[in-house]
């Protein structure tokens, strides 16, 4: 009975061999005809590209604006405020960046404190709205605030320790 077994395992697997062998043979002579076919199809379609008229296309072009502007290296002794592009303000609240140029002719340290004050149409005074303070050693520092505000008129002020204090141009902030 082992023989028998065996003589049926061994034909089984020889069908199994034969049938493998013909379905390759058969996926690869599909895959070539399709190629081939493909190959004819493009040269088909090249020649009766190649047989349009011409077509001319004139590109035309035209100046825009700048709407984003430019930003400059600070300046000494002027103070300008810009709004920052892509910050995850909310609500009406708005950041804004205050950014000068501090020259330290002495090279010993420098102490500066930075105020942002918010007009009071009650008392019609400026009055001061947020705080901080920062200092540096060496020749210059280029200082950077970033602040955030509600709406309002408002301004921003640096004071240099033993120097004048400057101050920003008014700006609002609004909804």
């Amino acid at each position: 009975m082992s023989t028998r077994s065996a003589a049926v395992l061994a034909s089984g697997t020889a069908n199994a061999a034969k049938l493998f062998v013909g379905a390759l043979a058969f996926t690869s002579a599909y895959v070539g005809f399709s190629a081939y076919g493909n190959a004819g199809s493009a040269q088909e379609a090249h020649t009766a590209a190649a047989q349009q008229p011409v077509r001319t296309v004139t590109l035309s072009a035209r100046e825009m604006p700048i709407t984003v502007p430019v930003e400059r290296p600070p300046v000494a002794g002027e103070l300008t405020v810009n709004a920052v592009t892509g910050a995850a303000d909310t609500g009406c609240t708005r950041t804004y960046l205050a950014r000068t140029l501090l020259l330290n002719p002495a090279g010993e340290g420098v102490m500066y404190g930075w105020r942002l004050a918010r007009w009071s149409a009650a008392t019609q005074t400026w009055r001061t709205y947020l705080v901080d303070h920062a200092g540096f050693s060496g020749a210059e520092d280029a200082a950077e605030w970033e602040v955030s505000a509600s709406p309002g008129w408002y301004r921003v002020e640096l004071s240099v320790k033993g120097g004048k204090t400057i101050k920003s141009d008014r700006f609002q902030v609004s909804c």
